[in-house]
């Protein structure tokens, strides 16, 4: 499942994003370019603020619930409600499946088709010291990801941000897999 992607989007994109979804965005936009996020890094996060939204940098991978455990970073999302959740939009250009079972895997790019930037669905939390981290919504893979994974996470479409973020539409049209053809894939690695 998804534990690495890349964030590529610009200032520019992101703010023209934020633009045709009629939000407000508040506080200083920090996009720093990452040809790699993985678990346990910092990436750029998209959350409510007020009545608008904020880019946040959170680390990725809530903490280990129990000693010894890994870090979630990856949360299913099936038949499940998030209206008493803290949603948030991870904000990236790409993300990367692995297939193989010899290292180094074969590593291989997704993003959305006619689309610089995408997000994917999340969940935010804080600890008791205050720090920021996310973890992914995953779902059922949609026939762009089967090929290379048995799950997949919810990517959002620009259009539909507002809807996750405000939860203004139902879940179940939100957190699916997207139609075939939505996503572009390439081989990075072989």
């Amino acid at each position: 499942m998804c534990n690495d992607y890349e964030q590529h989007v610009t200032h520019a994109q992101y703010l023209e994003a934020i633009k045709a979804l009629d939000l407000d965005s508040s506080g200083a936009v920090d996009l720093p370019e990452a040809d790699d996020i993985r678990i346990g890094d910092m990436g750029p996060v998209l959350r409510v603020a007020g009545n608008g939204v904020e880019i946040v940098q959170m680390r990725f991978g809530w903490p280990p619930p129990r000693p010894k455990a890994p870090p979630v970073f990856n949360f299913k999302s099936d038949n499940r409600h998030f209206d008493n959740s803290k949603r948030c939009l991870i904000i990236l250009s790409g993300f990367f499946e692995f297939t193989g079972t010899k290292s180094p895997k074969t590593k291989h790019r997704f993003s959305l088709k006619g689309s610089p930037l995408m997000a994917i669905a999340g969940l935010w939390s804080e600890d008791e010291a205050g720090a920021l981290s996310f973890t992914m919504l995953t779902t059922e893979p949609g026939p762009d990801i089967a090929p290379y994974h048995d799950r997949q996470v919810c990517v959002i479409l620009p259009e539909d941000w507002a809807h996750w973020l405000f939860l203004t539409k139902p879940e179940a049209e939100l957190l699916k897999p997207l139609p075939a053809g939505s996503l572009d894939v390439v081989t990075v690695r072989p």
